[in-house]
C-alpha cells in the first residue's frame, strides 16, 4: 500500500521507539520521513536506511523539542528541504520519574517544554506547511498517565493530558482547512522507555500485563505505530479529534499491575 506516495512526514523522537515504528510505517506507505532526533544520529542515519528498503524514504533532522529556537530551526529545515507537509507525529517525550512532592521547577519547565509547548508550536509550524495539502494528518503520541495514575508519572501524566486536550482543540480549529488532528494512546508497550521505568522489575511487569489485558498479550511499538499509520492514512479521512486506545481492553478494568516501581 503506497497511499503516502509523494507525501512527507515529520516525527519527533523518531530515532527510537514509538517514533522509530511511526517512521517504519509510514515509509511502507510511501512516505519521505524527516526523522526528528536529538542525540543518536547514528541511529537515525540507520533509519533513514531502512525507510529506503522499506519503500520511502527518510531524511535525519535534529532538534530538541523543548528547546524553542532548537525546534523552529527544525521546522525550517523540514520547510527547506520537503517545502511542504501533509504528517506531522509529536513523539517525544521527557520526564523526570518522581513522586510530586519531589518534584523541582526545572522537572515541571522541561517536562512541558516537550510536551505541551512541542505539541502546541509544533503544530502551528505544521499546520503552515500543510496549507492546500488534501489528507494533512497531525498526531500525538499520549500515555496512559494522563487517564489514570501511575508512581512517579504525576507531571508527565499532567502534560500529557494537556497536550490531549490541544489536540481536540486543533481538530475543531484545523478542521475547515482539511487538517485532521487525533491521539493514540497505549497503556503498554515493550520500549527502551518502559524498560528504563520499571527498572528490574519489568520483566515481572510483562507478566503482569500480559494476565490483566482481556486480550492476553502485550502491545509492541509496531501495534501503536500502526494506528499512527491509520490515522495517518486514507481510511482515516473523516476521523479527527479523538483518542485510540492500543492495550487489547486492559483500560476497561484498569487493575493495577503489581510490579509497578513504588512510589517512595
Amino acid at each position: 500500500m503506497q497511499d503516502l506516495a509523494g507525501k512527507f512526514a515529520f516525527i519527533t523522537g523518531a530515532s527510537r521507539g514509538i517514533g522509530r515504528a511511526a517512521a517504519l510505517a509510514l515509509a511502507a506507505r510511501g512516505a519521505t520521513v524527516a526523522i526528528g532526533y536529538r542525540k543518536e544520529l547514528d541511529a537515525a542515519r540507520a533509519l533513514a536506511t531502512e525507510l529506503a528498503a522499506a519503500g520511502g524514504a527518510g531524511e535525519p533532522v535534529q532538534l530538541d523539542v523543548g528547546d524553542a529556537d532548537l525546534r523552529e530551526r527544525a521546522f525550517d529545515q523540514v520547510a527547506e528541504r520537503f517545502g511542504a507537509l501533509d504528517v506531522f507525529v509529536a513523539n517525544a517525550a521527557a520526564t523526570a520519574f518522581k513522586p510530586l512532592l519531589e518534584v523541582k521547577p526545572h522537572h515541571v519547565q522541561k517536562t512541558f517544554a516537550i510536551t505541551v509547548d512541542g505539541f502546541l508550536f509544533g503544530v502551528q509550524r505544521a499546520a503552515a506547511l500543510m496549507k492546500d495539502r488534501p489528507g494533512a494528518s497531525i498526531v500525538a503520541v499520549s500515555g496512559y498517565d494522563c487517564v489514570r495514575t501511575v508512581p512517579r508519572h504525576g507531571v508527565l501524566g499532567a502534560a500529557k493530558a494537556a497536550m490531549e486536550m490541544l489536540a481536540r482543540q486543533y481538530a475543531f480549529e484545523l478542521g475547515p482547512r482539511g487538517i485532521r488532528v487525533n491521539c493514540v494512546n497505549f497503556v503498554y508497550a515493550d520500549t527502551d522507555s518502559t524498560r528504563f521505568f520499571a527498572g528490574e522489575g519489568h520483566d515481572a511487569l510483562q507478566d503482569d500485563m500480559r494476565a490483566l489485558t482481556p486480550l492476553r498479550g502485550l502491545a509492541t511499538a509496531d501495534d501503536v505505530a500502526a494506528a499512527i499509520s491509520y490515522l495517518c492514512s486514507d481510511g482515516a479521512r473523516f476521523v479527527s479529534g479523538q483518542t485510540i486506545m492500543v492495550d487489547g481492553g486492559v483500560l476497561l478494568t484498569s487493575p493495577a499491575p503489581a510490579h509497578l516501581p513504588p512510589i517512595d
